[in-house]
This record gives structure tokens, C-alpha cells and sequence, in this order.
């Protein structure tokens, strides 16, 4: 059953009556309700299509954190073969919020890492919901290590709403264990590319995604800081949260003005839950094009181009 969002009620209701007259149709053989079942199907389907034409920076967000979303793991099951997880930080434990190892795309090796946030409540808990805590940053920076020594493009997906900032995760380092493996993806003389996939909240996401080239899914969000925390902050009042989010140019198409991103993967009609191996196919092109483009340069040159699109970043400013 689709999860809806609460600006989607409208089209609940409409999918729910549709609903209702097959289940009477295939009830009572006798009633005849194709006709109106699918008037009611194109119904939904123009209102769906107008929902997600100019959906607000807020509405965003809420289409990004959708539970039904794919996540990493959906995109490496779907795009890699012979994943090969490697866990552990060699120092502390293993961090279930990151997941990571070897892999092909298309029959070339690469080295894959992303947050994951689980798919039910059991998973969810297990993964920490997506916040990763150090030793998951470690292990990040271990696979990235890896993968500069052996000469493997790195592709990392970001999913997370930032990292944990629980007690224990700051005992053990939290923002140097971030800052480290921003370094390395600064310094790995491989081809390092992101896609934000769900949420990029944070250091925690700007960890794994200080890469040659970053891409973002459509209804996908990237923030320093989160609308409802902008919003306790400036104003005091998490409910504010609509405010913030139209404040901090989350969106893709902002970034994408402000040269934050590269490039903006589009979603299907209604997002990527609604159509999710259509929105896996289309980051899949993506990723390979990008490499593609990238493995034509050498080490020090994709070091260099790495750290000139950083310096450059926000250069082109968004429109008055």
C-alpha cells in the first residue's frame, strides 16, 4: 500500500476510490466499472503530474525522507554485481549506517560506499536510521584508502539526515573522524563520484560527497542543516520549518544554480518510490557517464579537479 504524503490526500482519495470499484468489480462479476475505474486512474494521474510539477523546497524534503524511497542498498542490488561488503573500522566496530565494499558496474571494478537507513522498523534500528557514527566514517576512509591503492573508481550514495550526535559518537571523535574522511575524498587519486539519493544533511553527507562530480536525484535534498533545526535556531520554533527550507536552497535545482551539484538526475512522476526501477536505471546511466567522463583523467589531474570545483563553489550565485 503507497504511503502518502500530506499533500497527496486529495490523490489518496481519488487511487482510493479507483481502488474501490475493482474491488467491487472483481466482487460482483456482473458490474461493470472499468470505464469509471479508469477515468478515475487518468484522473489521478493528471493531479499526480500537477502535485510534482513545482513542489515547494518543503514539499521536497518530505518526497526525499518518503520511508518507501529506495536506498542504498536497493541501488547496489540493482546496479552492481559481485558487491563483495567489507566491514569494520579496524579500530572500534562496525557501523551498520554505512555500508560498503567491492563491486563491478558493467564489469568494472569499483568501490562502492553509501548510507543506509533500513527498510522497517527492525532495519531502521539496526542502521541507526542512516546517522553514521565515527567508526563508520573510519571505515569509509578505509574502503576509499583501498580503493586509491588498487586504482578503483569510488561511488558513494548519500541517504542520511547527518551524523549521529549521540554521546558516545562524540567520545569517539565524531567531527575529526568526518573531517578525516572529507581529507581523504579530497585526496584519493581515483575517480570519486556522489549522488544524493534521499537527504544530504550535514558534515555527514559532505563526508562521503566531496567528489569530482556530485549529482542529485530530482525531489532529492542537500543542506547544511536540516529545515526543522534551522528553524529552532533562527526562529525558536521548529514548526517554522517551511520558512527555513525555502531559506537554505536545498532543493537540486538550486545547487545546481549555485554549483554546488553537477548535474540533477530526474525522478519519475510522483518521485522515485513511485517508480523505483525507473529511478535506479536513471541514476545507473548517470554514474556510468560520469565515470566515463572522469576515467579519461589521471590521478593528480582528478586531485586537482576535485579541489578547483570546491574552491569554485558558489561562484555563479542564485537569481535576485
Amino acid at each position: 500500500m503507497t504511503q502518502y504524503l500530506d499533500f497527496e490526500k486529495p490523490l489518496a482519495e481519488i487511487e482510493g476510490k479507483a481502488e474501490e470499484l475493482r474491488a467491487l468489480g472483481r466482487a460482483n462479476e456482473e458490474m461493470d466499472v472499468a470505464s469509471e475505474a479508469a477515468a478515475l486512474d487518468a484522473k489521478a494521474a493528471t493531479m499526480l503530474t500537477d502535485l510534482y510539477k513545482s513542489l515547494t523546497p518543503w514539499r521536497k524534503c518530505q518526497v526525499a525522507r518518503h520511508p518507501e524511497r529506495p536506498h542504498c542498498r536497493d541501488y547496489i542490488d540493482a546496479l552492481f554485481t559481485e558487491f563483495t561488503p567489507l566491514a569494520g573500522d579496524r579500530n572500534f566496530a562496525d557501523d551498520l549506517a554505512v555500508m560498503g565494499g567491492l563491486a563491478r558496474l558493467d564489469g568494472t571494478p569499483v568501490m562502492v560506499i553509501g548510507h543506509e537507513k533500513g527498510s522497517d522498523t527492525k532495519s531502521r534500528i539496526e542502521r541507526n536510521f542512516g546517522m553514521a557514527r565515527p567508526e563508520g566514517y573510519r571505515k569509509a576512509i578505509r574502503l576509499m584508502q583501498m580503493a586509491g591503492r588498487f586504482n578503483l573508481p569510488v561511488i558513494t550514495l548519500i541517504d542520511t539526515t547527518g551524523a549521529y550526535p549521540g554521546k558516545g559518537a562524540e567520545e569517539r571523535g565524531q567531527s575529526e573522524a568526518i573531517a578525516r574522511s572529507t581529507e581523504t575524498c579530497l585526496q584519493i587519486p581515483v575517480p570519486l563520484i556522489s549522488v544524493i539519493i534521499g537527504e544530504g544533511g550535514s558534515g555527514g553527507a559532505v563526508a562521503f560527497a566531496t567528489a569530482n562530480r556530485v549529482a542529485m536525484l530530482e525531489h532529492s535534498i542537500y543542506s547544511v542543516i536540516s529545515p526543522e533545526g534551522c528553524a529552532s535556531i533562527l526562529w525558536k520554533d521548529s514548526e517554522k520549518m517551511r520558512e527555513a527550507a525555502e531559506a537554505l536552497h536545498l532543493t537540486a535545482q538550486d545547487l545546481k544554480t549555485l554549483a554546488v551539484i553537477d548535474e540533477i538526475i530526474p525522478e519519475p512522476s510522483g518521485g522515485a518510490h513511485r517508480g523505483k526501477s525507473a529511478a535506479m536505471e536513471s541514476v545507473g546511466k548517470s554514474i556510468k557517464a560520469m565515470l566515463k567522463e572522469l576515467g579519461k583523467k589521471k590521478g593528480a589531474d582528478l586531485v586537482a579537479d576535485r579541489r578547483q570545483k570546491f574552491l569554485k563553489m558558489g561562484s555563479k550565485g542564485l537569481a535576485a
